[in-house]
């Protein structure tokens, strides 16, 4: 039942961010637009909710239920980001506001831009460790718990290699390209990326 919900929240998620651009660009109704765009986060609650009622009746704490804490964890910390982005570009196409700046490509302006995302990450497996917490305390049985405990270590591994990659745009940061037109082009868009951000 879980995985069911997992996917229909999934599928759910686009159709309302496909409706809410939909509804904002192209019938010109920029409220309504938004507020589908908002009913978003409800997917989450309601895929919250019944994954308590499922482990409350008694199922036995399984796979699909830390998924489903991983999918609302990475719903929170990259949902908006996706949103957003999406939203840029649907302006640009639908709504003639200038094309969106792509992320920076070089330098310190790209490393930031990591390591913003990588903050994504974290807050996602905060959430999805916390609900997983959650989970644990509420079914309360350690020997029906070891697959909840995974999920969480997953969730914390995920971050942590998130973390080494971002990292490493610090370490090792890639420079643009000597000279040329284009080499100009792409860094100047680094620098209004980083004056934006």
């Amino acid at each position: 039942m879980i995985v069911a919900l997992i996917a229909a929240c999934e599928i759910g998620f686009w159709v309302l961010l496909a409706a809410g651009l939909a509804f904002r660009y192209l019938l010109r109704m920029p409220r309504t637009g938004l507020a589908l765009l908002l009913c978003e986060p409800l997917l989450e609650v309601v895929l919250l909710v019944a994954t308590a009622i499922d482990l409350r009746s008694g199922a036995e704490p399984g796979w699909a239920h830390g998924l489903a804490a991983l999918y609302i964890g990475y719903t929170v910390g990259h949902g908006h980001r996706t949103v957003k982005w999406l939203d840029g570009h649907a302006a640009h196409r639908f709504g003639g506001a200038p094309k969106p700046a792509g992320p920076p490509r070089y330098g310190t302006a790209r490393a930031r831009y990591e390591t913003k995302l990588w903050l994504g990450t974290v807050a996602g497996a905060a959430v999805a460790g916390a609900l997983l917490q959650l989970a644990l305390w509420y079914v309360d049985d350690a020997g029906r718990t070891g697959t909840l405990e995974e999920w969480r270590l997953a969730a914390l591994r995920l971050a942590a290699i998130h973390g080494v990659v971002a990292l490493t745009y610090w370490l090792w940061p890639k420079k643009a390209p000597a000279g040329g037109r284009r080499a100009d082009r792409d860094a100047l868009a680094d620098t209004k990326e980083s004056v934006r951000r």
